[in-house]
């Protein structure tokens, strides 16, 4: 057996997308939906509206009125947002469980930082890019819930300077790229996402590279032992970013990032 399908089958928790996920994604993809479709969703679940809640009335989205009604904060987020925030607030236990809430953590601020430069440089929708630069490591979730402790020994030799997906096939004869592909197909993610999953290390073999492009950048800007040197500075000079600004625009994607890490938990 592959690898990689073996890797993925192995893990059970893993093989269905959260339900809640789906049932909003289901809605999504109707012609016509309306917001009360995706409120009773929402105010079904309450963990769900807590943070939905919170977040409408936080510095990140930055509403001058305090709104204590779910209904209003829906209909001012937005369904695109509402989307993002219930993936973000679903995929927390598997990705939390899986990876010491760092995992999750680094999805937050690719997807923050990818929303930051899309509004920034119009290359693409920023709810889209949010979305994009959450899911993005998604084949790590598979590594990580196989053998955390060998996955302990792929962190240790990247950070000493092994490129990532060399450091994973060492340890696991796969890479996240590859596994991360596998969940896509199997829970039948749109065509940009998948892309994103299989090319955010190689995004000039995708058929959408912007994109890719976007979060392979947001992606290497928001490593904790980020290097600038990684960056594709063509890539970055096409969206009119300064490489002299790359460490400015760091910090300002870390500070908005963390603002919604902290509603989020």
């Amino acid at each position: 057996m592959d690898k990689t399908i073996e890797l993925v089958n192995s893990i059970k928790d893993i093989q269905a997308m959260p339900s809640v996920i789906v049932r909003v994604l289901n809605v999504m993809k109707k012609p016509t939906v309306s917001m009360k479709e995706l409120g009773d969703i929402v105010m079904y679940d309450q963990s769900l509206t807590i943070k939905i809640l919170a977040l409408v009335n936080s510095a990140y989205y930055g509403f001058s009125q305090q709104i204590s009604s779910i209904s209003i904060a829906l209909s001012l987020l937005g369904m695109v947002k509402v989307k993002n925030i219930i993936v973000a607030v679903a995929m927390k236990p598997m990705m939390s469980n899986a990876g010491d809430k760092e995992l999750w953590k680094h999805s937050i601020r690719v997807a923050a930082g990818c929303e930051y430069l899309a509004k920034l440089t119009k290359i693409m929708d920023p709810d889209e890019a949010f979305i994009a630069g959450f899911i993005h490591d998604i084949g790590k979730l598979v590594l990580h819930m196989n053998n955390f402790k060998m996955y302990s020994k792929v962190i240790e030799i990247n950070n000493d300077g092994v490129d990532i997906l060399e450091a994973e096939r060492k340890y696991f004869d796969s890479d996240h790229v590859k596994t991360g592909s596998l969940l896509a197909k199997r829970w039948q993610l749109p065509i940009l996402l998948a892309n994103i999953v299989s090319y955010h290390h190689n995004p000039s073999l995708s058929s959408i590279p912007v994109p890719c492009n976007l979060v392979c950048a947001v992606d290497k800007l928001m490593q904790e032992n980020f290097n600038p040197n990684v960056l594709d500075k063509d890539f970055l000079k096409t969206i009119g970013i300064d490489l002299d600004d790359v460490e400015d625009l760091r910090t300002t994607i870390l500070q908005k990032a963390d603002l919604l890490i902290s509603d989020l938990t």
